[in-house]
């Protein structure tokens, strides 16, 4: 309640919010902080918060940093979770604000595509589908059985992000 009150009170001054858009992922990843890792229940719903709004690469090795050095060196499911962070940060750096496991594809939305890379898409991706309408990007995901597939599924989607959605500026 008090935070809305907040924003209303700012967009009547007129003021800007510095919030992030949110960035919705629903991929089958185990990533969490455990309970004997960060005992504090207020402490792990703050990490979570934190990490959920990161914006950059840099934010998450300060947030890792952090975690060393109060918590000691991570489990793996805590390295999973840093790994979602970066992807998130990723994620919302090329606009988008959902990315979930459809079927036996990943779906990227919002995206739109000038020509050229709905031509490297074809290349790359063969079975992608591209979906103009509703600014849906279909991607036949990569599988993988092993436990650490969903890290591996996450950096397979950043790639996708960086080849074809939101290719680095040369």
């Amino acid at each position: 309640y008090v935070r809305l009150v907040g924003e209303a009170v700012q967009d009547f001054r007129g003021e800007v919010s510095d919030e992030v858009d949110e960035v919705r992922i629903e991929l089958p990843v185990d990533a969490h902080l455990p309970h004997d890792y960060v005992s504090s229940e207020r402490l792990r719903l703050e990490m979570y918060k934190r990490m959920s709004e990161v914006r950059a690469d840099s934010d998450v090795d300060e947030i890792r940093a952090e975690l060393v050095d109060r918590y000691g060196t991570p489990p793996d499911v805590v390295e999973s979770l840093l790994v979602v962070a970066r992807f998130r940060a990723r994620a919302r750096q090329a606009g988008l604000t959902e990315i979930a496991l459809a079927g036996k594809n990943i779906r990227f939305g919002p995206v739109s595509l000038p020509d050229s890379r709905v031509v490297r898409l074809n290349r790359l991706y063969p079975k992608a589908r591209l979906h103009s309408q509703t600014d849906v990007l279909l991607v036949p995901r990569q599988l993988g059985s092993d436990k650490s597939s969903g890290v591996v599924l996450l950096e397979w989607a950043r790639g996708v992000i960086e080849q074809i959605i939101d290719p680095p500026v040369s």
